[in-house]
């Protein structure tokens, strides 16, 4: 379904990235875990055509979608929710949620978007409370739930989380967690970039070990748990 092959990105001059190769199967979570500075948003950000690669590929259902521009990568379904959230805090949390469907916006018609909505809220309940009120007074878990519920809107093919659990409570974690699970029951398929290793490798049929720009350890979710040199330098083991 997606690969990304052999690319190098970074910031101007500054490389991050380098011979980064990886592929994702239809309907699997593949977490990306490493240490902070080792390039996981960055490949995110490149995926998403924010920032461009140099050199290597990336396929999306076989298709070479490298030197796509980000609206078009959205209108193909591959959607980002983003590190630190990034909702707008002066709108309401309903005119946020309607943002993750701008592209078809005038298509889906006022029916289709109240189903994607009613579809948001049956799995983040909270939010049906939360509707008109203005998104940058909602607690940070809210705000998460939010951000994760205005890419969903856009019906993505594949998600990309970027440090969904970050700064959250634990419960709002396990409402996290639990919801990202249930979304890939449904076949929604999922790359979760994650500093926690212990949710990302529980989680992931597979995983990406990046450590300075480069792929380190690839594998089976449950197996890198049970790796020594995982245990000792992400799980504090």
């Amino acid at each position: 379904m997606f690969a990304v092959e052999h690319i190098h990105s970074g910031y101007g001059r500054a490389r991050v990235l380098t011979d980064v190769s990886l592929n994702v199967n239809d309907g699997e979570i593949v977490s990306i875990i490493g240490a902070n500075g080792a390039g996981k948003s960055t490949l995110l950000k490149t995926v998403s055509a924010l920032i461009r690669c140099s050199k290597g590929r990336i396929i999306f259902d076989g298709r070479d979608i490298s030197n796509m521009p980000p609206h078009k990568i959205i209108g193909l379904g591959i959607i980002q929710v983003p590190e630190g959230r990034q909702i707008i805090a002066e709108l309401t949390t309903r005119e946020n949620l309607l943002l993750g469907c701008y592209l078809r916006y005038s298509k889906l018609g006022i029916s289709g978007r109240q189903g994607l909505l009613d579809y948001v809220c049956d799995l983040f309940p909270i939010l049906k409370n939360r509707m008109n009120q203005v998104a940058g007074t909602l607690s940070g878990g809210e705000q998460q739930m939010l951000a994760i519920g205005r890419a969903l809107m856009a019906e993505p093919k594949l998600l990309l989380t970027d440090e969904p659990s970050l700064g959250l409570a634990p419960m709002v974690v396990e409402t996290v967690c639990r919801v990202l699970l249930e979304l890939n029951k449904q076949g929604l398929t999922i790359i979760m970039v994650e500093q926690n290793a212990l949710i990302a490798l529980e989680m992931a049929q597979r995983a990406y070990i990046l450590e300075g720009g480069r792929i380190a350890l690839e594998g089976n979710g449950k197996d890198l748990l049970k790796d020594d040199r995982v245990r000792e330098s992400y799980l504090g083991i």
